[in-house]
């Protein structure tokens, strides 16, 4: 009976990580977001699976460093407020678009990761559910051999 149960949620698993995977390709998919064309990895490409999420992303973040000379989102704050106080509006509003521009980066950076651990979890539940699947059938074979087993260690066989 825990045999069968076992291989019912596996095959629950199973199907649930797959409509899973499916459903974040296809929110992907009708966002119509390519790859870069100066991505390292699969530039070109449509967003629609956690490797083009990925790559996007770090394409991203590449962009987002070379836009500001490397500088976080922090470092632009303080220099934004350094600016302010030295009475530097100029610069301080130069630097504040490159504060917005980082931080636009990092909110699509964690949506595309987000995507990704997604990916991931969605792939964790089927394998999930295929070991479910194997374990009951191994446990279905354990109690199907159990009694021929008792029997003949009886000698009623």
């Amino acid at each position: 009976m825990i045999g069968i149960i076992a291989i019912v949620a596996g095959i629950l698993f199973i199907v649930a990580g797959a409509v899973t995977w499916a459903m974040i390709t296809s929110n992907l998919s009708e966002q119509k977001i390519v790859v870069a064309q100066d991505s390292p990895v699969l530039a070109g490409d449509g967003v629609n699976g956690p490797f083009s999420a990925f790559a996007q992303a770090q394409i991203i973040n590449t962009h987002a460093e070379h836009a500001t000379g490397g500088k976080t989102y922090a470092q632009l704050g303080d220099e934004v407020t350094a600016a302010q106080q030295a009475g530097d509006t100029a610069k301080a509003e130069q630097l504040q678009a490159q504060r917005t521009t980082v931080m636009t980066a990092s909110f699509l950076r964690a949506s595309l990761f987000t995507s990704v651990v997604a990916y991931g979890m969605a792939a964790l539940v089927v394998g999930l559910g295929i070991l479910l699947i194997l374990i009951g059938w191994a446990l279905g074979n354990l109690a199907r051999v159990a009694p021929a087993s008792a029997a003949a260690a009886s000698g009623t066989v």
